[in-house]
């Protein structure tokens, strides 16, 4: 293990060498093809509410820094639009590894800095499972009591439903317990449930 002073903060940073061997073999995609010519952060929608750019995220797994990628709040931002990986010129798939980067935070209980998108990842998930697609009343309901935070968003909540946006009720698709099987190749185990 090294230890690098990084030199715009003065900061110290732990270097795992092995970092991003690590990430291309969990998530089986090829990460030293990316030469960073910024193509996937400059089209990314969300960039504007990272912390890193994806492209800063790519570095920085190159270079081993896994508690800063594992604790950044881009990765849990990522919405796998794959503008990014379609704008590629080495076709790096960004949005399979920033995947990837978010079940190791999970396994090794890194929180992000930006409260509540960890939480907002397992409740998603969680819908998926119970469903089979979204049911977006059932995923708010349980996200605003998890993080004690009911009214924040109701005058637009109303304002959805009586626009015909939002259904009380939830369907499911047929055969929704085969997606246990999908879960568990993916190891979004039980232990996600809430």
């Amino acid at each position: 293990m090294k230890v690098i002073t990084i030199a715009k903060t003065g900061d110290e940073e732990t270097v795992e060498p092995g970092f991003a061997e690590l990430v291309q073999q969990i998530s089986g995609k090829e990460l030293r093809q990316c030469y960073h010519c910024l193509k996937c952060s400059a089209g990314c929608p969300i960039n504007f509410a990272m912390d890193w750019a994806p492209n800063q995220i790519i570095r920085m797994v190159q270079l081993g820094l896994q508690e800063r990628v594992l604790s950044s709040s881009t990765i849990w931002l990522c919405a796998s639009c794959e503008t990014c990986s379609t704008r590629c010129p080495n076709e790096v798939d960004l949005p399979t590894i920033m995947d990837t980067l978010k079940e190791m935070a999970i396994q090794n209980g890194i929180r992000s800095q930006q409260a509540g998108i960890q939480t907002f990842h397992r409740v998603f998930l969680n819908c998926l499972r119970e469903y089979g697609r979204m049911h977006e009343v059932s995923l708010l309901a349980l996200y605003k009591l998890l993080t004690l935070n009911p009214f924040e968003d109701m005058g637009l909540g109303i304002k959805m439903f009586r626009k015909g946006k939002l259904n009380l009720l939830p369907s499911r698709i047929e055969n929704v317990h085969e997606l246990e099987t999908i879960f568990r190749t993916f190891g979004e185990s039980k232990r996600s449930k809430i």
